[in-house]
């Protein structure tokens, strides 16, 4: 019997976060035995202190841009599924169990995610404007029958990015090796839904809240967002799904729902 496991979890991991062994432990803390790998483009003492405490295996590369990094650490694994780790956020132990059962039942995904919730002040936060416009955003992906029609799959991102990055897995057997490559900043991952869309294969979204996202002003999101950058980079998404006065329209309605981004903002 092949005891190989499907998933990896491959925790990527920049600089000295604080919060990187809370995330450590979250992946190793697994109903199912998922593989656990670091990949970064800062090696550094802290992030060698972390994997040496918990026999954790390295994939350094060169950081070309946010992109690349997130290719590099989807094709670091050598399993079917492999989930990227976003290392300030916390995983629920039935996060893999699920994912993989999901999976089981569904071989043709591009990609599998979950609901999630946040965490504002190390406190969970379950509902708010973001989070509720997001939800019925992915209304049409709760029919699995219908997850693998392409009109569908793009239905539930093109009025905004409603897939949370960190909680998806990809179906390395079902998805290209460059899907992140751009020169995006903020959108890297809803600019890679948006290409998986239009290749055969299902979305399958796992009604449940599997997995914690930091909000903080010191994440690379919160900084980008302040930046004003993921405004201009929203409209270039938005283009790909509509005409261009109403891509600039839709635009100016989500910048609301992103102010609920601000940990100040509960």
């Amino acid at each position: 019997m092949n005891n190989k496991p499907l998933h990896t979890f491959i925790v990527l991991a920049y600089q000295q976060s604080p919060y990187l062994e809370n995330c450590i432990q979250s992946v190793l803390d697994q109903k199912y035995n998922s593989k656990v790998i670091i990949a970064t483009t800062t090696l550094n003492n802290h992030i060698k202190h972390i994997a040496k405490k918990y026999n954790l295996d390295i994939k350094k590369t060169k950081h070309i841009n946010i992109g690349n990094d997130f290719d590099f650490a989807k094709n670091s694994a050598d399993t079917t599924l492999v989930t990227i780790a976003h290392q300030d956020d916390i995983y629920d132990s039935m996060y893999s169990y699920e994912v993989v059962q999901a999976y089981n039942k569904y071989p043709d995904a591009n990609i599998i995610f979950s609901d999630y919730y946040e965490i504002r002040n190390n406190i969970k936060t379950s509902t708010n404007t973001n989070l509720k416009i997001k939800k019925l955003l992915l209304t049409p992906l709760k029919i699995k029958k219908i997850s693998n029609i392409k009109l569908i799959k793009r239905m539930s991102i093109r009025f905004g990015n409603s897939i949370g990055c960190p909680t998806v897995t990809f179906n390395n057997n079902n998805t290209p090796k460059k899907i992140f490559e751009s020169n995006f900043k903020a959108n890297v991952d809803w600019y890679a839904w948006e290409k998986l869309s239009k290749i055969p294969g299902r979305f399958v979204f796992i009604n449940k809240k599997l997995m914690g996202h930091r909000i903080s002003q010191d994440t690379e999101t919160s900084k980008i967002i302040n930046s004003g950058i993921r405004t201009k980079e929203d409209l270039i998404i938005y283009r790909k799904f509509w005409p261009k006065f109403i891509a600039n329209l839709i635009n100016k309605l989500y910048r609301k729902a992103e102010k609920s981004n601000s940990i100040e903002n509960k």
